[in-house]
């Protein structure tokens, strides 16, 4: 399939200059005068007869790619889909050159188009796009005609001086440029973080909301990142910055956009939901027992003015598309489209061009509804978009010497990122690993290691792709799995404090959406679903090594550096004393895959029975 032409668009400098990226201080640039315009469309006008009172505008939004270029692998590169029958199937789906082919394919006969994300763009990426700074990941979302996103909290994983550098240009202040005589070009979208300020100046680090313009018809769009962005982020990446309340944010901006005369606003949102159902079928506005949405994403909704005429959500990773009213009582669209590219929402947005907003009825006619949203997969079985096809292409052989190096071998399948369970095989083996490379008494003496459920970002698959190399585990492979490369930390915790962790994990902020901490071998516990809050922890089933865990008793616990920070919701195990930085958590893990596997002797997916989970 041939791809759209690209539109011309002047390079967009809305941050600091290259000279001052090393400081937060410098992002906020002083914006010029109508530098919130984006005056573009995809597609042809209607020419010079006189415009119907209403047209449709066709929005395709997508969110948490990840810089999954390629088709991601195994049960994380599915979708469910419910059948006629109740049955479950999965299907393969995502892959940036199936992805641009499904959006050019959309937009065909559709002279108002626009193509918006939800953040996580990059960030948590496989090496392809990650060993390049994600680099690659721009260039394809510019090739696929991206009009704007908004930031998540991975954009921050490398600071605000890099995501400024993503934005504008300009090659790696350490690495440099990654092709000979080409400099990169940075996205030519823009980036929007209304709710992300400078604590010194006070102002957004990037623009607040952007307006695309055609023909007349005017949409605004403001971004968010989630306000908890720093408890998910290490330290170091939102070092400056301030995240404030999303509600109050977009509320602000829709008044100011309202000001200018911009009435149509789209608000796009890196936080979301949890449906009833995992399927990307299921009908989210069913009214039986235990349907519907829950999560962060229902209040927000709630909350934000009826200014606002559509929500594009993301963080959660789950298919929906939702009916949430909004303070005045009308009908609102809220959608999310799974993850790495899998599935892309197609909303229709009627534009009224005498009253400049967007027509929202509170009767469903005929089965539709406006606006009208359906998610649609993103299926590996339509040709591939040659332009991201040779894009891959080029940077897999830059990639390769590095990428198919084996670090290990494996007998099946090991489920970590695309398995549902508590316990996950491939977290047992990261914990494994940890504990091991950190239990010799001048490695820093660990007796258990703990790992973030969030920080396994991939299955290691079996099958490869030659189908001579089945059972390899490469170099790529592994740093798909575990690509933040945080550094390893051993800290002294008391019984007690662990006992916390432990609870931490379903209770606070973590009651909703469970974060269960994959653990290394010797570590066993009762999980009780069927209890609330910190009680559903049996603390009296904590054991290490069959001994019960002493709440006086001092423990040295391994960990990455970001839960050793108190991330994601962990805040007894920030409080660790007398700290040792071991080697990296990537090269940890590929240790234990050479010091445990040959092709003669491959490691086998663990049990995963550490945890005895009643629900």
């Amino acid at each position: 399939m041939s791809a759209k032409p690209q539109k011309n668009r002047a390079p967009r400098r809305v941050l600091a200059t290259a000279a001052g990226l090393a400081t937060v201080g410098a992002l906020a640039a002083a914006m010029p005068a109508g530098a919130h315009d984006r005056g573009h469309g995809h597609g042809h006008g209607h020419g010079h007869h006189k415009p119907a009172r209403t047209v449709d505008v066709q929005l395709l939004s997508f969110n948490d790619l990840h810089g999954n270029l390629e088709p991601p692998a195994g049960s994380a590169g599915t979708v469910n889909e419910t059948q006629a029958d109740g049955t479950v199937k999965p299907i393969p789906a995502g892959g940036i050159e199936y992805l641009a082919s499904s959006l050019r394919t959309a937009r065909k006969g559709h002279p108002y188009s626009i193509t918006a994300a939800g953040g996580d763009m990059v960030g948590a990426s496989p090496l392809l796009s990650g060993l390049f700074h994600d680099e690659p990941t721009i260039e394809a979302l510019n090739k696929l005609d991206l009009d704007v996103t908004s930031v998540g909290n991975h954009e921050f994983d490398e600071g605000a001086a890099e995501l400024a550098r993503l934005q504008n240009g300009g090659c790696h202040p350490v690495e440099g440029c990654y092709e000979k005589g080409k400099k990169f070009k940075g996205a030519d979208f823009p980036y929007l973080a209304a709710n992300v300020t400078n604590e010194k100046t006070g102002r957004p680090i990037l623009k607040p909301y952007t307006v695309w313009k055609k023909n007349g018809v005017k949409i605004g769009f403001i971004g968010v990142t989630l306000e908890g962005t720093p408890n998910i982020v290490t330290a170091n990446g939102v070092k400056g910055l301030k995240f404030h309340d999303e509600i109050k944010t977009i509320n602000k901006y829709a008044k100011e956009l309202d000001r200018q005369g911009v009435k149509s606003i789209v608000a796009l949102i890196h936080e979301g939901g949890q449906p009833a159902s995992t399927s990307y079928n299921y009908d989210c506005d069913s009214s039986g027992p235990g349907d519907g949405i829950s999560g962060p994403i229902t209040d927000i909704a709630k909350g934000i003015t009826p200014k606002v005429d559509a929500l594009v959500t993301g963080h959660t990773h789950q298919a929906y598309v939702c009916t949430i009213p909004d303070p005045a009582g009308n009908p609102r669209m809220v959608t999310s489209a799974s993850s790495f590219g899998k599935l892309y929402t197609d909303t229709t947005l009627t534009y009224d061009r005498r009253s400049k907003d967007i027509v929202r009825t509170s009767v469903k006619s005929a089965g539709a509804q406006n606006p009208r949203s359906v998610n649609h997969i993103v299926t590996r079985d339509q040709p591939r978009a040659n332009d991201m096809t040779a894009l891959i292409e080029r940077w897999n052989a830059l990639a390769a010497p590095i990428a198919n190096r084996p670090q290990g071998y494996i007998s099946a399948d090991i489920d970590g990122r695309g398995s549902t369970a508590y316990e996950k095989p491939l977290g047992d083996l990261i914990a494994d690993a940890q504990l091991e490379a950190l239990a010799p008494a001048d490695k820093g003496g660990a007796v258990l290691a703990l790992m973030n459920p969030g920080g396994i970002r991939a299955d290691l698959v079996y099958a490869s792709d030659d189908g001579k190399t089945d059972g390899v585990v490469t170099y790529g492979e592994a740093f798909t799995v575990q690509p933040f490369t945080n550094m390893m930390n051993v800290v002294d915790l008391t019984g007690a404090q662990l006992i916390t962790a432990l609870q931490q994990q379903v209770s606070g902020p973590n009651e909703a959406g469970p974060k269960i901490l994959q653990i290394s071998k010797g570590l066993t516990y009762t999980l009780d679903m069927t209890k609330s809050g910190a009680a559903r922890v049996v603390t009296d089933t904590i054991k290490l090594n069959g001994e019960a865990i002493d709440p006086a008793k001092t423990y040295r616990v391994a960990m990455n550096e970001f839960l050793a920070g108190g991330g994601d919701g962990f805040a007894a195990l920030g409080q660790g004393t007398n700290k040792l930085v071991g080697p990296s958590d990537l090269d940890v893990f590929n240790a234990y895959l050479a010091a445990h596997s040959s092709a003669a002797a491959p490691l086998a997916p663990p049990a995963a029975d550490r945890i005895t989970v009643i629900q």
